[in-house]
């Protein structure tokens, strides 16, 4: 029998033939993303989590921080047995350090549907136990989260249906692309993505005469098939380009002064600092692009209909900030915000949620309760408040203080994969009393666990899968039983919640399937009362898909400003400068768009910047041991890409097992030596399985980069995550490699 589902990288169909599972593309999906074939192997992969399984130590020596997490053998436990010992920690957590020593990790992209998402579920539990600290922001984004609300409006308004791609396709002229917009990256959507446009989007445009610009340090940033110009600025010199092109703008009278004038603030502290000789000439020698490339380009951004487009890996820097400001900031002086296919957009090309029009109707999703406890950190500080209980930091114009933490539930996420300096962060784990994990499969983060609590995946529970910017609903039917005693995160918070005594809170006595006709009812009634079709959900569920209908393509709160519109920031308009800002007194981040130079950059020791982005064969850490994932790597390794004249010097071979290294750590790769990268720069895409060689060498064997970048936040405004640039030095490894174990469960035994 063949039935929907749907996944973060698209929707699809699936059918057991014999003993293996095939998955094959929605029939209207126009471009699937290659990243569905990882799914086959998700079900009975040797990688899944069985039955439930404790450190040996947790289990016999109780609670309390220990240096063995990640090295120790865990039991398997019976679900009973664990889940009561569980409570009762829980209980002793809160009577003796209260709800703040509660730290409720759930970050990640666990399921693309909206009832079992289980940031949702593990948030509705801590806050009905009586409340946790919690994290705000994330990782992908968190520098821009906190800037763009201060200088242009809430984060998802300004940034996901402003500028769409039919838009592109229609209108623009020329497309600025800072770090480009990466087809792998915009196959990738929260809730799922029907119809994946955003090629065929490019090659209308391009068709049409539109020139597009990649600014990166590598080509495959912007697909060959729209020829794009390639800008290949030294890695995190973005700003000081923008800031270049927009002074040209302003000493050839190529800006706007009437959109300045009328629709910004902050304007003169701007212009007066590119009149501080911060010419063309000054950023070509800090980014390496000649000055009459720089001004040769700003001519061009002036001569037509102009979008500036800033992706999400230009503000995992150190100053991060800084590049989708100044790129705000140089749109503002062209005068072309708010207008079709023109302007500024933060993101696009970076998920697929982001160029589209939203759906006329809300989708069905499951509400988050209110927090009762206010302690907060942003998410990518984590290892900071672990390490430094009672420490204070600056964020967003706040003084706060660090929460002493003393149990860490994790659901949904693998911080070995989103946080950095791993070897700090394995330390910061150490210091916890109790580390709880649901898990599908043994990753690092299950490893590093106290208490894992196997759970199905997608494809063994029924859900919806929906997003606010795909039109198409999908009845997420099962294809397999759950594995083994795997239980959904719902359940197993369900059995706690009873043991804490407020069960029927949590359920409000609703099965799941029970909770999807509650879900789906919301959205029903939306389109009966603005007279669309509404079908019940059993006509949903018997369909498996309903198409919505969505709402106008007009360019949102920014189009309005054209019309005399106010936007949210402090002024009403769109902040060039910030008195807000400059007011927080943050060197790391003045009151206006500026260069400030990277306090690691490359050196004799460590020469090479190491680029860690976004894989192409998966989401994030997501289904590594999947088709698509493995076929991507040599020999079970992940490949490093590196240029000639960075790969001879070294005696690097296409192929060849490189080691990676800097002051952090170490990781092995295997190298790809090709010109599609800029000389002095090395390419580590994230997400390989950390793999430590062994239990006193932390190295990581399969190609892991976040054991080399660095844990610091990009300013003190945001405290966001910097994961995407470092320092180091690649040399050829000498002898025989290690094998790749990655994908193997760790020593388990059976409870005696």
């Amino acid at each position: 029998m063949t039935v929907s589902h749907s996944a973060h990288w698209g929707v699809f169909r699936a059918e057991w033939e014999g003993e293996r599972l095939r998955v094959t593309p929605h029939p209207d999906d126009p471009d699937p993303s290659p990243v569905l074939q990882n799914i086959p192997d998700a079900v009975r992969h040797p990688a899944r989590v069985a039955r439930p399984a404790v450190r040996r130590g947790w289990w016999e020596h109780g609670p309390g921080p220990s240096d063995r997490r990640g090295h120790e053998e865990f039991i398997e436990v019976g679900w009973d047995e664990v889940l009561d010992r569980l409570a009762g920690e829980l209980r002793r957590v809160h009577t003796d350090h209260g709800p703040t020593a509660v730290y409720g990790g759930s970050y990640g992209w666990a399921s693309a549907g909206r009832f079992h998402h289980a940031q949702s579920q593990i948030h509705r539990f801590l806050s009905m136990a009586g409340g946790y600290t919690q994290s705000v922001n994330t990782y992908s984004g968190g520098a821009a989260e906190v800037l763009i609300p201060h200088v242009l409006g809430p984060f998802d308004a300004v940034t996901r249906s402003v500028v769409t791609w039919d838009q592109i396709a229609a209108h623009t002229d020329t497309v600025l692309a800072f770090g480009g917009m990466a087809l792998k990256n915009s196959q990738i959507a929260p809730g799922g993505m029907s119809r994946h446009v955003e090629r065929s989007a490019m090659a209308a445009a391009s068709a049409r005469g539109t020139r597009f610009v990649l600014v990166s340090p590598l080509r495959p940033d912007l697909p060959a098939a729209v020829s794009p110009q390639w800008l290949a600025p030294e890695p995190g010199t973005d700003a000081a380009l923008m800031i270049g092109l927009a002074h040209t703008l302003l000493a050839e009278d190529l800006h706007d002064p009437d959109f300045l004038r009328d629709h910004c603030d902050g304007w003169e502290a701007f212009r007066d600092y590119l009149l501080g000789g911060r010419d063309a000439d000054w950023a070509a020698e800090i980014c390496g692009i000649p000055a009459d490339e720089i001004r040769s380009l700003a001519r061009r951004l002036a001569a037509g209909r102009t979008v500036i487009t800033v992706a999400q890996s230009l503000q995992r820097a150190e100053h991060g900030e800084q590049p989708v400001w100044a790129a705000l900031a140089l749109a503002a002086m062209l005068g072309q915000i708010g207008l079709p296919g023109g302007g500024f957009c933060y993101g696009l090309g970076s998920l697929a949620h982001y160029g589209r029009v939203r759906t006329a109707v809300p989708v069905p999703t499951l509400a988050r309760r209110p927090n009762p406890v206010r302690s907060f950190i942003p998410v990518a500080r984590v290892a900071d408040m672990l390490l430094d209980p009672g420490g204070s930091y600056a964020y967003n114009g706040s003084d706060l203080t660090y929460p002493d933490i003393r149990l860490v539930y994790w659901c949904g996420g693998n911080p070995f994969h989103h946080h950095q300096d791993l070897s700090r962060l394995r330390r910061a784990l150490a210091r916890v009393d109790t580390f709880v994990v649901h898990e599908s499969v043994w990753t690092a983060t299950a490893r590093h666990a106290d208490v894992v609590l196997p759970a199905t995946t997608t494809l063994e529970r029924e859900d919806i899968g929906a997003g606010g910017t795909d039109a198409l609903v999908v009845a997420m039917k099962p294809v397999a039983p759950p594995y083994e005693s795997a239980r959904d995160d719902h359940a197993i918070f369900a059995e706690l919640a009873a043991r804490l005594g407020f069960a029927e809170r949590f359920t409000e006595g609703r099965t799941p399937r029970e909770w999807l006709v509650h879900l789906w009812e919301r959205t029903e009634k939306a389109l009966a009362n603005k007279g669309f079709p509404a079908p019940t959900f059993e006509e949903f569920w018997a369909a498996g898909e309903v198409t919505l209908p969505t709402g106008p393509d007009d360019g949102g709160m920014l189009a309005t400003l054209r019309d005399g519109g106010r936007l949210t920031t402090e002024s009403g308009r769109v902040q060039i400068g910030s008195a807000v800002i400059a007011s927080f007194g943050y060197d790391d981040c003045p009151g206006h768009p500026a260069w400030i130079p990277p306090s690691d950059p490359p050196s004799a020791r460590h020469p090479l910047w190491l680029v860690s982005n976004q894989p192409a064969t998966r989401l994030h850490s997501q289904l590594d041991f999947g088709a698509t994932s493995a076929a991507g790597k040599v020999d079970g390794r992940e490949v490093m890409r590196i240029h000639p004249a960075d790969a001879a010097p070294r005696g690097i071979e296409d192929g060849a097992v490189v080691r990676l290294v800097n002051d952090r750590g170490t990781c092995l790769a295997a190298a790809r030596v090709t010109d599609e990268i800029r000389a002095g720069v090395v390419q580590l895409p994230t997400g390989a399985w950390y793999t430590p060689a062994a239990d006193d060498d932390p190295t990581c064997v399969h190609g892991n980069p976040n054991v080399l970048t660095r844990d610091v936040g990009s300013s003190r405004l945001a405290q966001g995550c910097t994961g995407q640039l470092t320092t180091v030095q690649v040399e050829a490894y000498v002898g025989v490699p290690p094998a790749v174990q990655a994908h193997r469960p760790p020593r388990i035994r059976q409870a005696e």
